[in-house]
C-alpha cells in the first residue's frame, strides 16, 4: 500500500537527501556543517552588516545577533516576547522560519528587537511579493506550512537544483498519508544537527518525529531562503516518494521501492570507500 512503509527495511530520508537502511545497521551520521558569522566592519573595526545564511535556526541567528550587538548571551532570545513581531497566529510567538536570511544593517541604533522585526517584516514581504508562497499547490497548503516545507527542503536538499524535487517528494509523501520519516526534523525537535540518527531516536516522543507521527512538524525547522521557498511554493511535477545522495552531485528520485534499496546499496557502497580511503591515508601518515 502507498501509506506504508515496507516493514522488510525501513527507509530514513536523512538529512541533505541521505539515506540509510535501518534493517541492516547502517546508520549515517549528518555531516556537520559550520558556517561562520558574517560580519562586516567599519574603519574602527565595528560591525555595519550582519549576514544570515540560508537554513540558520533561530537559536543561531539569535546568538548572532548577541554577539553582533555585544549583547549578553541570551538577550536577543529574550527580546523576542517585546519585538512586536508580525507573525501569523500559527506560529504561536514562535519566529522560526520567520528570520529571513539577508544582510542586515547594525547602525548605532539597532537592538536585538529591531533587528528581529526587520527579519520578520523582510519575510512578510518575500512571502507576499510576486511569487508568494500563500496558495502553494493550488491552495493545500496555508503559507505557514509552505514555509514549514520550505525549512525542510532548506535542510535536505543536496543542492538548489534538487530543491523543487524534494517538495515534491514531501507533498507526494503527505498526500499518500506516508510519515516524512525525516531526520531534519527529528534532530530539530532533539536540538541537534550533526549527530547520528539512531533506530531509538525514531521512537522518540517528540512532535518534531516524522517517524511517529504523520504530517507536518508543527513549526518551520530553520530559516528557509528565497530559493526553497520558491521549490515549496510550485515545485515540478513528479511521482517521487524517494531519494538519496548516492555521491555529492548524484542525488535519485523515484517512486519505486526496489530501485531505492538499489540507490541505497550504492549510497552505502560509496561511503564504505570512502572510510577505507579515509583509514588508509590516516595509516599513512602514521606509518
Amino acid at each position: 500500500m502507498l501509506n506504508e512503509t515496507p516493514r522488510r527495511s525501513t527507509i530514513r530520508l536523512t538529512r541533505r537527501g541521505r539515506v540509510v537502511l535501518l534493517a541492516t545497521g547502517a546508520v549515517a551520521a549528518a555531516t556537520a556543517v559550520v558556517v561562520p558569522l558574517a560580519l562586516s566592519g567599519d574603519d574602527q573595526g565595528g560591525p555595519e552588516v550582519l549576514t544570515i545564511p540560508e537554513g540558520w535556526r533561530s537559536g543561531q541567528i539569535y546568538a548572532a545577533v548577541d554577539t553582533a550587538l555585544g549583547v549578553p548571551a541570551g538577550t536577543t532570545k529574550k527580546a523576542v516576547p517585546q519585538a512586536g513581531l508580525k507573525l501569523p497566529s500559527d506560529a504561536a510567538g514562535n519566529p522560526e522560519g520567520y528570520l529571513f536570511p539577508a544582510t542586515y544593517p547594525l547602525g548605532g541604533k539597532a537592538t536585538p528587537q529591531s533587528l528581529l522585526a526587520y527579519m520578520v517584516d523582510t519575510a512578510n514581504k518575500k512571502f507576499h511579493g510576486p511569487n508568494a508562497t500563500a496558495g502553494a499547490q493550488q491552495g493545500t497548503a496555508s503559507q505557514y506550512q509552505t514555509v514549514t516545507i520550505a525549512s525542510i527542503v532548506e535542510a535536505e536538499a543536496d543542492n538548489r537544483e534538487d530543491m523543487g524535487k524534494v517538495a515534491r517528494v514531501i507533498y507526494n509523501r503527505l498526500n499518500h498519508g506516508m510519515p516524512l520519516q525525516m531526520d531534519s526534523t527529528l534532530n530539530y525537535g532533539l536540538g541537534r544537527s550533526t549527530l547520528t540518527t539512531t533506530e531509538k531516536d525514531t521512537r522518540s516522543d517528540s512532535p518534531y518525529n516524522t517517524y511517529a507521527r504523520m504530517g507536518l512538524p508543527p513549526s518551520p525547522i530553520g530559516n528557509p531562503g528565497e530559493q526553497a521557498l520558491k521549490a515549496a511554493a510550485a515545485p515540478p511535477k513528479g511521482d517521487w516518494l524517494y531519494f538519496v545522495t548516492v555521491k555529492p552531485g548524484d542525488t535519485r528520485f523515484t517512486a519505486d521501492y526496489a530501485e531505492q534499496q538499489r540507490n541505497v546499496a550504492e549510497f552505502n557502497k560509496n561511503k564504505a570507500a570512502a572510510e577505507a580511503a579515509k583509514t588508509g591515508e590516516a595509516d599513512k601518515k602514521d606509518g
